[in-house]
């Protein structure tokens, strides 16, 4: 027992985080590990990976290898392990193993367990049988088996995860990263929500929190890449770029290059909104399964969802009560947030109930070809400041922004 304790306090060391809720710290980590038995040993991974063979790899993640192992049991795993030499992907290592113990929901990846053995830490997770959302959604030759309905299911389910997070876990989690690549399948098509690397709990009695700019180009809402400003909403803003993608079956992050009339993806929903011609964009292998009306009312959420003034955007569990409805009444959203763009704290209109970051608020496994943005290696450290932050370039090729 004094071995499993030393193992877990070197592991989750390194995170202290004090909330009106209560303490997440290493003795209540330990507690848990040692309750719900999530420690695993070395030996036994190495057993069920054939000494982490090739033929094993599912891929290469942001903090080293991912492979594919199967315990005596007979359950399926995935094993992130840790790089010897990635100093940024021990912090988001840590993150993940810290954040997901005591999480567990449907749509959220399973962490099972982790093991600290020397030099060596890995986390393991269920293995899910599908690939990576954007694998599939950004195919030619894969898209067509995600029909409407598989896809309006899966936006559901994304949407669940979030609102599982935000309010209903034991502490407000912000992923910072949501998009279609961390978004893992599993056989029966569930969504589960992944790569919780850069996650941040959120403390309760703020509205924000000023903190360095990570995640991904495409998907990070423009308050929180102009002044770092981090809420619920940024999630909201990047599940409503997600919506889109969904729909159109196009990336945000390179969608310019495709249609020189329109700035991005959201700008040209927006455009075919304001005429009634929201339909467009829907992509052509949906033609026989979509119905027009729902297509129109998942982006015009997506539109509420990635406005530029926070305030105007839902939060999740109004976007899960919407999306469950056959009909319902919509405010006219304002335009979409771009880096860059100003916007005038505008009045909400009649009926809506959010406020800004309040309460209401590859495989993944080896995901490596659109690494997320850090604008520092201490990423994961939050100040309460209100002092603006250097507005990072963007990367030309729109893979990420860049430091300058």
């Amino acid at each position: 027992m004094t071995k499993l304790k030393n193992c877990l306090k070197s592991l989750l060391n390194p995170f202290k985080f004090n909330s009106s809720k209560g303490k997440l710290g290493e003795e209540d980590m330990e507690t848990i590990a040692a309750r719900e038995q999530k420690q695993f040993s070395f030996d036994a991974l190495a057993s069920a990976t054939k000494d982490f063979h090739l033929t094993h790899k599912l891929g290469e993640g942001g903090f080293g290898p991912v492979y594919k192992g199967k315990l005596d049991d007979g359950r399926e795993i995935a094993v992130k392990k840790l790089s010897h030499s990635s100093n940024q992907g021990k912090k988001e290592f840590t993150n993940e193993a810290k954040l997901l113990s005591r999480v567990q929901h449907r749509n959220v990846v399973n962490l099972l367990g982790y093991c600290a053995h020397g030099v060596e830490k890995l986390l393991v997770y269920e293995y899910v049988a599908n690939e990576s959302l954007d694998k599939l959604l950004f195919k030619s030759d894969k898209r067509q088996l995600l029909d409407w309905n598989r896809r309006y299911d899966i936006l559901i389910g994304i949407a669940r995860g979030l609102l599982y997070l935000h309010e209903d876990s034991h502490n407000c989690i912000i992923h910072r990263d949501i998009k279609a690549s961390n978004i893992l399948l599993d056989d029966k098509w569930v969504p589960k929500i992944a790569d919780f690397g850069m996650a941040r709990l959120f403390p309760e009695d703020q509205t924000h929190v000023n903190t360095r700019v990570a995640g991904t180009n495409g998907y990070m809402a423009p308050e929180y890449v102009m002044h770092g400003h981090l809420s619920v909403k940024a999630d909201v803003f990047s599940f409503g770029v997600l919506v889109l993608e969904l729909i159109s079956g196009q990336r945000n992050s390179t969608f310019s290059q495709q249609h020189a009339e329109a700035q991005n993806l959201l700008d040209w929903a927006y455009k075919l909104h304001k005429k009634n011609r929201s339909p467009e964009i829907m992509d052509p292998v949906l033609a026989s399964s979509a119905a027009a009306e729902q297509v129109k009312t998942c982006v015009h959420i997506g539109l509420l969802c990635t406005q530029g003034d926070p305030q105007l955007r839902p939060d999740m569990r109004r976007i899960v009560v919407l999306l469950s409805k056959k009909t319902c009444s919509l405010e006219e959203p304002t335009r979409p947030g771009v880096p860059g763009s100003r916007y005038r704290r505008a009045r909400r209109p009649a009926g809506m109930s959010s406020t800004a970051g309040t309460s209401d608020t590859a495989r993944t496994f080896g995901e490596s070809d659109s690494r997320p943005f850090d604008s520092s290696s201490n990423a994961n450290t939050a100040t309460a400041s209100t002092s603006a932050h250097t507005i990072p370039r963007l990367d030309p090729h729109g893979k990420r922004p860049m430091e300058s």
